[in-house]
């Protein structure tokens, strides 16, 4: 997985990299705000990986898309390729290609690395028409000029949850800005993953809207119930590095943004009993499953953040959409 050290690479002179708060990262003596791509340049990062994601999917072999994937879908893409070939070493039987067509792009302008962009598609996973069709979302990035473009976010949504974005008048995008100027929003976008979690955790700060990826899964996990079981959940930010949230001024002041986290979930049995391991669980065990089963997730957020005055009880932050995947088990 491609780090920010890389940033330094092939550059004539020993640079700064200074993060920002909403998890830009500015080479200092690269402080032109330009577009993060061209249009032709966005179609080509599309097509190359769509090649990988496909050659590794009807192999389950990690190795052949490693290089097209970073952040959360990268380590949920990754960890999901190791379990299917660890149970399926002869590779997917029953692959489909990914298909992802009717592309626009929304590119930033900014200054320095990374640079990035949000290809909007339409894929061949869902309905053309209806209440189930929908679009999905590919967060590129790339980190240095030598860099190729990796895809770091996936976010499914309909069409009509998609807000129109701030742009120019030579069409290019806003992306959010960084903290000093956060204040005009209902939450800080750079300290979305931290909110999120303490959320999780205590129902505080109360600044979700209601629904099933935010108070449905706290009222869930208080309601989980087996005879004999209890469990336990931990969340945690995940904001640094390849997992920096990255977001786009809406139109009418909001914001459009993408963010991680990571999950643990343990299920402790009484004695005599023994959690019950799933074929993919397995396939990412590390030590014996005696009485505890501890998994441990990483999870992609996509979320619509209002303008702070518009912030009141139908006002607040709206998950649209969450991409879960499990990363790891422990057993003890």
């Amino acid at each position: 997985m491609t780090r920010l050290g890389r940033l330094a690479a092939g550059l004539a002179t020993m640079t700064v990299l200074v993060v920002t708060a909403s998890g830009c990262v500015t080479v200092h003596g690269e402080l032109e705000v330009v577009p993060g791509a061209t249009k032709s340049e966005a179609a080509k990062a599309l097509e190359d990986f769509l090649v990988a994601y496909n050659e590794a999917d009807k192999a389950y072999d990690p190795a052949l898309d490693e290089d097209r994937v970073t952040g959360s879908l990268g380590a949920i893409n990754q960890a999901g390729l190791t379990a299917r070939r660890k149970n399926s070493p002869e590779g997917n039987a029953d692959h489909k290609p990914l298909e992802l067509t009717d592309a626009s792009y929304v590119i930033p302008k900014k200054a320095g690395w990374p640079r990035w962009f949000v290809a909007d598609t339409d894929s061949n996973r869902d309905q053309d028409s209806g209440k189930q069709d929908t679009r999905w979302l590919l967060t590129f990035v790339r980190t240095a000029p030598d860099a190729v473009w990796k895809v770091a976010y996936l976010a499914v949504a309909s069409a009509s949850e998609i807000p129109k974005f701030r742009k120019d008048a030579d069409g290019w995008a806003e992306p959010v800005p960084s903290a000093d100027t956060d204040a005009a929003l209902a939450t800080p976008p750079a300290e979305l993953s931290a909110t999120y979690t303490g959320y999780l955790k205590d129902g505080a700060p109360d600044v979700f809207a209601p629904g099933s990826m935010t108070s449905g899964w706290r009222e869930a996990r208080k309601n989980t119930r087996r005879a004999g079981f209890s469990y336990q959940y931990v969340d945690q930010a995940l904001d640094s590095g390849t997992f920096a949230p990255l977001g786009l001024t809406t139109e009418d002041g909001g914001a459009l943004v993408f963010f991680s986290s990571k999950h643990f979930e343990r299920q402790t049995a009484a004695e005599g009993l023994r959690p019950t391991v799933t074929e993919d669980v397995e396939a990412l065990l590390t030590g014996e499953v005696r009485s505890t089963l501890t998994k441990e997730r990483v999870s992609s957020q996509l979320v619509y953040v209002p303008k702070k005055a518009a912030a009141s009880a139908d006002g607040k932050v709206r998950v649209l959409n969450r991409l879960p995947g499990l990363i790891a088990a422990q057993g003890s």
